[in-house]
C-alpha cells in the first residue's frame, strides 16, 4: 500500500511505501532570504513531513541537495551542520542546479525509514 501526504493536482510532497519514506523536493516558503534562511526553512519542512509519517531526521537514508550558486555551498552547510545529528548523519550529494524559481537558492530531497 502506498501512503501519500499533501496530494496536489500535480505531485504530493510525500509517499509511504513499505517502509520508506520519500519526499518531494523542499524548497523556501520565503525566497527573499539568504541561503541560511532559506536552508533553515527548507529543513523545518522536512522535519514536519517526517514527523507526519512517524519518523524523523534521524532515519534520514539519502539526502540529495540542489543549490542555484556553488558559492552558497559554505553557508548551506553551516546551517546543515547544526541540523544534522552527529552519528547519523546520512548518505549526501550536492550539485549546482537551475531551480524552478529564480528565487529559490536550495531543494532538498531526501528518503528516510520509517
Amino acid at each position: 500500500m502506498i501512503q501519500r501526504y499533501e496530494v496536489g493536482a500535480r505531485m504530493s510532497e510525500m509517499a509511504v511505501h513499505n517502509g520508506v519514506c520519500y519526499l518531494a523536493g523542499q524548497v523556501a516558503e520565503d525566497g527573499s532570504q539568504d541561503i541560511g534562511g532559506q536552508t533553515r526553512q527548507v529543513l523545518a519542512a522536512i522535519d514536519a513531513l517526517l514527523v507526519k509519517a512517524g519518523t524523523d531526521k534521524t532515519k534520514i537514508l539519502r539526502a540529495q541537495i540542489f543549490l542555484a550558486d556553488l558559492a552558497d555551498f559554505p553557508g548551506m552547510n553551516a546551517v546543515w551542520d547544526a541540523w544534522v545529528v552527529a552519528g547519523n548523519t546520512p548518505p549526501r550529494a550536492t550539485v549546482q542546479a537551475a531551480l524552478a524559481k529564480p528565487e529559490w537558492k536550495i531543494e532538498i530531497v531526501v528518503t528516510a525509514a520509517l
